[in-house]
């Protein structure tokens, strides 16, 4: 039985370890975060590229996930991206197995750590907060670099320390704990809560490294929990997938199901070979000094992730094709939802911008399509197409609602050039929306009319016709002028304006004299008015549109 002063020892030594882990994941999350706003507009470009290239989509894994130090975040991320359609399911499943890789870049790092480094290290963290005061964003960006990187060691310090695994008491405690719990499928359980619950495969494992270097854990013991810890970080992945789409449900799946086969392949490689596997790692570092000790459990999580990446690789299309027939596509087509945008984009904001560029080029399509529809109903005085229009609407006016909320939760992450853009965005979605709500007066008029038994006579039909011929080609000039940013033709745009402008006047001065001639039904008239007020309206939407 331990004493009361006992129990108090072990209570602050696990204190202490608990604020090492808590300064360890937010030197992480500073890092992390400045490094991801640092590359943004790199990772943009970078996600641009993105081929079917099994090895060129490991490389992006691994390289986005050791720029951000975690492959659950790259796991969230590339989950956004098929969730919003910029990417497929063969594409991100290779991303993902490089994110493993990545993951091991901050095993290096904690197993580098000795005295020398550490006070580098703690050097950066002062020197990262100075640089917080600069009115520079590029400046604050990279104090936030240097924080994270110092706060990363100074958690590892405080849990290596004398108060916390350096204890005698807890070193005892610790080896009679795991004298009991040796067996390998409970090891592998420790790593997966552990890392479930701190939601970080880098931040547990960086814990295992820091106990055996302390020589609280044997080697052979912490394999098993590092190996658990590549099942737990998973979790971040399966959650963020809830209320996904089918795709992105099947990218945690595929997330999950390449780390359980990797783990079940060297849990029964070490199960049987331990004494070899371990031999080989001590053979690799034989050194007794604790950097050496810790570098043993980095090289074999590099071994391991390298390893299961290279055996699962040629087997892509068998995980997406396992993915797919696990998680079936719903068949409920009514649920309104963003076709390119995700929540999850928010993480990168360079991309999640251009994502909404392509959301609003699809509600422009729409917006274009209901117009022409409208008439082409107007025309025919059918009811043919009510139903496409009535859907297209109801996607014009959700695509404005929900991008309207993402851009204002986007606006506070993005640089000011791009808060710019934010703004002009907002003043284009509501251009959109108001054509939107033209071209269904339009269709509306159209079916008041056949309710009535009135139409338009051929010299009015052949007037608005005319009219639509502009609207149509302002359509053309300013989805061009911006889908490409392309401004030569903005010169032309104002001109049809102009002309469209000059053509109401002519025609509702036109359509009076038909009337004061008798040459024209009385009831038409406010259903004429109104289509050539509609179309001059629409231009002039279209001209703040380009």
């Amino acid at each position: 039985m331990l004493s009361p002063e006992e129990i108090m020892q072990l209570v602050s030594s696990l204190v202490w370890l608990l604020a090492g882990v808590g300064v360890f994941i937010v030197g992480m999350n500073f890092m992390g975060d400045a490094l991801e706003k640092s590359a943004g507009r790199g990772m943009k470009t970078l996600l641009e590229k993105i081929s079917n290239n099994r090895f060129s989509g490991v490389g992006i894994g691994a390289g986005v996930t050791a720029i951000i130090q975690s492959s659950s975040a790259t796991s969230v991320m590339v989950i956004g991206l098929v969730n919003a359609g910029v990417m497929t399911l063969m594409q991100a499943t290779p991303i993902i197995m490089g994110a493993n890789i990545g993951t091991t870049v901050t095993g290096v790092l904690v197993a580098l750590k000795n005295d020398y480094f550490n006070m580098l290290m703690y050097l950066f963290a002062f020197a990262g907060v100075m640089m917080g005061f600069a009115r520079s964003e590029r400046v604050k960006i990279s104090g936030s670099l240097f924080s994270g990187l110092g706060l990363i060691f100074v958690g590892l310090e405080v849990m290596s320390s004398e108060e916390a695994f350096g204890n005698p008491l807890v070193e005892t405690v610790f080896t009679d704990i795991f004298s009991k719990i040796n067996f390998p499928l409970l090891l592998i359980l420790v790593g997966v809560i552990f890392t479930a619950l701190i939601q970080s495969s880098s931040a547990a494992t960086g814990v295992v490294i820091t106990m055996v270097g302390t020589g609280v854990l044997p080697l052979d013991l912490a394999l098993f929990i590092v190996l658990g810890a590549n099942i737990g970080t998973c979790v971040t992945a399966l959650l963020a997938s809830v209320g996904a789409n089918a795709n992105s449900k099947r990218v945690a799946l595929i997330h999950f199901t390449f780390n359980v086969i990797g783990t079940a392949l060297f849990t029964a490689l070490i199960w049987i070979f331990k004494e070899p596997a371990v031999s080989l790692l001590v053979s690799m570092f034989p050194s007794d000094d604790p950097m050496s000790l810790q570098m043993r459990v980095s090289a074999f999580h590099v071994i391991f992730n390298v390893t299961t990446t290279l055996i699962l690789l040629p087997f892509v299309k068998q995980l997406v094709k396992y993915s797919t027939l696990v998680i079936k596509d719903k068949s409920d087509g009514e649920t309104l939802s963003l076709r390119f945008v995700d929540e999850r984009l928010l993480t990168m904001p360079p991309v999640a911008l251009m994502q909404v560029k392509k959301e609003m080029d699809y509600m422009l399509g729409l917006v274009e399509e209901n117009t022409r529809l409208s008439f082409v109903a107007m025309d025919a005085a059918s009811s043919e197409h009510d139903e496409r229009i009535r859907k297209n609407e109801q996607i014009i006016d959700f695509t404005n609602s929900a991008l309207t909320k993402f851009l204002i939760k986007l606006s506070g992450e993005l640089e000011q050039s791009d808060e710019r853009t934010v703004g002009a965005y907002f003043h284009v979605l509501n251009d959109l929306e108001r054509i939107g709500d033209h071209a269904e007066n339009f269709h509306e008029i159209g079916i008041e009319m056949i309710g009535k038994n009135i139409s338009f006579s051929s010299k009015a039909q052949s007037e608005i016709a005319a009219m639509r011929e502009s609207v149509t080609q302002m359509f053309a000039i300013a989805k061009e002028a911006f889908e490409s940013l392309n401004k030569e033709q903005l010169p032309a745009l104002a001109a049809l304006e102009e002309g469209v402008d000059a053509k109401k006047k002519e025609l509702i001065a036109s359509h009076f004299a038909r009337l004061a001639e008798g040459n024209c039904n009385v009831d038409v008239s406010p259903y004429y008015s109104s289509v050539i007020v509609g179309l001059e309206r629409v231009a002039d939407h279209l001209v703040n549109v380009g």
